[in-house]
């Protein structure tokens, strides 16, 4: 499947405007920076401005698997024959995905990787692939926030499906309970955002992913976030962290 663009095609503000941004981002330092946290920590509104700050490319592996089958690579190949099967993908099939992506030039200041290593083997595969690379996890970023605050944080969630709208019961209710302010329509709340499925999610996190913490601090680069104040303090925390 080819995916050349000709550039002739793309309109000239376009062209000028990535020529600018790689020029501004060739003075930056590389990077190579893991975000890990429970669901609800903040993550996925930090990672988009490390990314711009930065000049890094964001790989959510969820994402990548998706793209690598549906572009039917050797490796999206074995992974959706695992998939099909009803198996897990493998993590090392993970990891060479991890590594195609690498080669991009997007990639080249570096990458944030966002919900993988979940497990220590898969740290660990992850490191051999980096050093086989010549290079390694730089900072690992922990959103570090108690249960009881996320779960006050998730619970009150509710969206308006049509437009997106969001609301939370503390933080920014709508003027009725339950009713979208401007349409009047029903809010609901996502399947994911219920006590229930928070609960064990976060039990998963805490059994598999805190050991991953543990083995990165061991190398002495993690840095812990306040992940339950204000997301402009969050962001002033990271830029602190990765200067």
């Amino acid at each position: 499947m080819s995916t050349s663009v000709n550039l002739e095609d793309v309109p000239a503000e376009s062209l000028m405007s990535e020529l600018l941004r790689r020029m501004r981002c060739s003075s930056k330092p590389d990077k190579r920076v893991i975000l890990i946290g429970p669901p609800g920590s903040g993550k996925g509104t930090q990672s988009p401005i490390i990314k711009d700050e930065y000049c890094l490319c964001h790989l959510a592996t969820g994402d990548m698997l998706r793209a690598s089958v549906a572009a039917k690579t050797p490796l999206g190949i074995k992974a959706k024959e695992a998939m099909d099967k009803g198996e897990l993908v493998s993590d090392d099939l993970v990891v060479g995905i991890i590594d195609e992506a690498l080669k991009k030039a997007s990639c080249q200041k570096g990458f944030i990787l966002d919900g993988f290593p979940r497990t220590v083997v898969q740290a660990e595969k992850l490191d051999v692939m980096l050093q086989n690379r010549g290079t390694k996890v730089d900072k690992v970023l922990n959103f570090a926030i108690d249960d009881p605050i996320l779960e006050e944080r998730i619970t009150g969630r509710w969206i308006h499906p049509a437009s997106g709208r969001s609301y939370h019961t503390k933080f920014a209710p709508p003027k009725v309970p339950g009713i979208d302010d401007v349409t009047g329509e029903p809010l609901i709340q996502r399947k994911d955002d219920t006590a229930a499925v928070l609960k064990s999610r976060l039990e998963a996190f805490h059994r598999q992913t805190e050991p991953v913490i543990d083995y990165y601090a061991k190398k002495g680069n993690v840095v812990n976030l306040p992940a339950e104040k204000p997301p402009q303090t969050v962001t002033t925390e990271v830029k602190k962290a990765l200067s």
